[in-house]
């Protein structure tokens, strides 16, 4: 069981660190999420990290590594965001649990949609976020321009993720991605698909995980400009045919 409170402690520590501050009820349904997803990886699979203390550094802390970022944009109470490849809820579910944001949890993978439904039910958390089982590209033929911010997590390249975001963010809305060790040529890709598609980038932060777990980079880009090709592209041009 990961929820326990010498777990609570050392996961309260940790987000000091950085200047997180989670009083403990949010301390408890992180470590809640953690949990059920562990019980459910032995159905489906989810993750491979499963030891308690390496799952709450990367994925309860890697996850909210992006919430100073998330909090410098001073969104509104009702805004809106979409966590792009979430698989178990990350950063989706603790980005929800730390903000009360709304959000839209989505992954082509209809089980691990179905299993984040699962965890946001028994976390009491669904009146705030859903997952769905959709492809980026698809839900945005739907619902574009709909959301405040997009999230992901070591999902695809910078370009891709640029390119999904645009049609999804309304004019103004934000892209918040976390990335370990970025290459120059990656940040630059990414800088050609943001001219061509409307995004540009306003920041970019980095951190090291505690106990030599890892360097991550949180990048942040804005809609402030008009796509200046027809997005969505068809189903896998991003990944398969990238704009630059």
């Amino acid at each position: 069981m990961i929820d326990t409170p010498d777990n609570r402690a050392y996961l309260d520590t940790c987000l000091r660190a950085y200047g997180i501050q989670a009083d403990d009820r949010q301390l408890k349904t992180l470590l809640q999420h953690l949990d059920l997803v562990v019980e459910k990886n032995k159905v489906v699979n989810l993750t491979r990290i499963v030891d308690p203390l390496d799952a709450i550094l990367r994925h309860v802390v890697d996850s909210l590594l992006l919430l100073p970022s998330l909090e410098a944009l001073e969104l509104n109470e009702g805004a809106r965001y979409i966590d792009i490849g979430t698989g178990a809820g990350f950063p989706g579910i603790p980005l929800a649990i730390m903000t009360g944001y709304n959000g839209l949890l989505i992954d082509s993978v209809g089980k691990k949609a179905t299993a984040v439904n699962e965890f946001c039910e028994a976390l009491g958390i669904d009146h705030l976020v859903q997952g769905q089982a959709v492809r980026a590209e698809d839900l945005a033929r739907t619902s574009a321009h709909n959301f405040d911010v997009v999230t992901a997590r070591a999902v695809a390249e910078l370009g891709v993720l640029i390119e999904y975001a645009s049609p999804l963010l309304k004019k103004g809305g934000h892209l918040v991605v976390s990335k370990a060790r970025i290459s120059e040529d990656e940040i630059d890709q990414g800088t050609k698909v943001g001219d061509i598609v409307g995004l540009h980038l306003v920041s970019r932060e980095t951190y090291e995980l505690p106990d030599d777990s890892g360097h991550r980079e949180i990048l942040t880009y804005v809609h402030d400009t008009k796509s200046k090709i027809k997005l969505p592209r068809n189903t896998g041009m991003a990944k398969h045919h990238p704009l630059a």
